[in-house]
């Protein structure tokens, strides 16, 4: 049998990957210390396996943690760091609760809901899953909790479309809901803690409040409308299908609401209450998500059993989260990041008297940060710099820091966002479905949007 292309490709891209790793070990620059140096061999490896998807990801997972102990690269409460961080606990909350909507039927009975507006065309029912996604970022803040529900729910809307599994029509509404209530919440404050980090450090390190109001002006016309209307064409055109509605009556004529699906309704009910008033009672949706998980597991309440929660629950979506975590924890560490921002606003031609230049050279510079650091890593390492930065471009300080905005919501690889891998794992897919997606997002972004983006924010008073 003959190997495929995109196979040969990817093998060559990941041996590659390892040559230059072992590059960096064997004829080691001068400019790297040998622990930023075991560190970038390391994160130039496991990166690039994520990124082809040679290994299943939770096996590459598996490997940081191991070659990392091994060789000592960092201390062991950096490379397990994210199985202490609250999103590693949000995503496993959100798991059981993923397992108690599918289980239960209530994500029968929402979907049946959601198809009533939904059927008719293919156009119609990607475009609403995506707009779906985004109403779900103005009352949800945390995107891996607002995935973990709405993807049984895409699972049985898919189903009903007659959208068999690995069929374009299937990932196309698995892509409309993961990616339609991630990329664009990038726009709105709230929505996605990469943006909670900057507007956290940007007070701390500026005094600059980045206000809510602010923030989705600035942001939303552009990067949330426009961004949405580009990726409901993309998903259209690399995942064109028709639907066969004939089985949507069956989904809309369920039965009576069963005593769990009632309890679980009232559960979810309380927990979105209190994911959207994290800001009044301080509690971190992480602990929100917790405690709900805990609540469906209880004997007494027991929506999740033992024998579900053995069999169902997608460890290797945990571990691999963790990994992700872990290698953007190894990075801040051992100051790589610092080390290659530097070296990047060093290396290029900023120029005070050419502000269209310096946005998208600065844009740039937190996209390629967060290649390497992952998306929480791009606030972390470009914040700090931020007043270098604006000297040398004669941008505004605040402009400088919400190019990080424009930077991170501009992915070019499905692994640089935990939450969409999250979704895409527990949908059953696999990471490689979405790659053409993300490229071609990112690249659009890029010779359209961020133009666009540029006129609005001079319209505005933003730059």
């Amino acid at each position: 049998m003959a190997i495929k292309p995109f196979i040969n490709f990817r093998f060559l891209f990941f041996v590659l990957a390892i040559a230059l790793g072992l590059g960096l070990l064997l004829f080691p620059p001068d400019a790297l210390s040998p622990e930023e140096l075991k560190t970038a061999a390391l994160v130039i490896i496991i990166m690039s396996s994520w990124a082809t998807g040679i290994f299943p990801e939770h096996l590459t997972a598996l490997f940081f943690f191991f070659f990392a102990m091994l060789f000592s690269i960092a201390p062991a409460q950096v490379i397990f760091s994210g199985f202490g961080t609250t999103v590693f606990w949000l995503v496993f909350g959100g798991l059981v609760i993923g397992i108690g909507v599918t289980d239960t039927g209530l994500g029968n009975r929402i979907a049946g809901k959601v198809v009533a507006y939904l059927d008719g065309s293919y156009f119609r029912l990607i475009s609403g899953l995506v707009v779906m996604g985004i109403l779900f970022a103005f009352l949800m803040p945390s995107p891996i909790g607002r995935v973990l529900l709405l993807i049984p729910i895409a699972l049985k809307i898919s189903s009903y479309f007659g959208f068999k599994k690995g069929s374009k029509g299937h990932r196309g509404v698995i892509l409309a809901v993961i990616v339609g209530t991630v990329v664009p919440a990038f726009a709105i404050l709230p929505a996605n803690g990469v943006n909670m980090i900057l507007a956290g450090m940007s007070e701390t390190q500026f005094h600059i409040s980045i206000l809510y109001g602010d923030y989705l002006f600035l942001n939303f016309p552009v990067f949330g409308i426009l961004k949405a209307l580009v990726l409901i064409v993309l998903i259209l055109l690399l995942y064109p299908d028709k639907p066969q509605r004939n089985r949507t009556e069956e989904l809309i004529t369920i039965g009576p609401v069963s005593q769990k699906e009632a309890v679980l309704s009232g559960i979810i009910i309380l927990l979105l209450a209190l994911w959207m008033t994290d800001f009044i009672h301080k509690v971190s949706p992480a602990w929100v998500s917790l405690g709900g998980a805990i609540l469906l597991l209880l004997p007494g309440i027991q929506i999740v059993g033992s024998r579900e929660f053995n069999e169902k629950i997608n460890f290797g979506s945990l571990f691999y989260l963790a990994g992700i975590l872990g290698v953007g924890g190894l990075v801040s560490h051992s100051g790589l990041g610092d080390v290659l921002a530097n070296k990047l606003i060093t290396s290029l031609p900023f120029n005070e008297g050419k502000p269209f230049l310096n946005y998208i050279l600065l844009t740039l510079v937190s996209s390629l940060t967060g290649i390497i650091a992952t998306l929480p890593g791009v606030p972390a390492v470009m914040t700090p710099i931020a007043d270098s930065l604006s000297h040398v471009t004669g941008l505004p300080l605040k402009t400088v820091l919400m190019t990080q905005v424009l930077g991170f919501s501009t992915t070019f690889f499905t692994y640089q966002i935990p939450s969409v891998v999250v979704g895409i794992q527990l949908a059953g897919e696999k990471l490689s479905v979405s790659a053409k997606l993300f490229f071609a997002l990112a690249v659009i972004t890029y010779i359209f949007l961020l133009p666009i983006n540029y006129f609005w924010w001079k319209l505005v008073g933003g730059i």
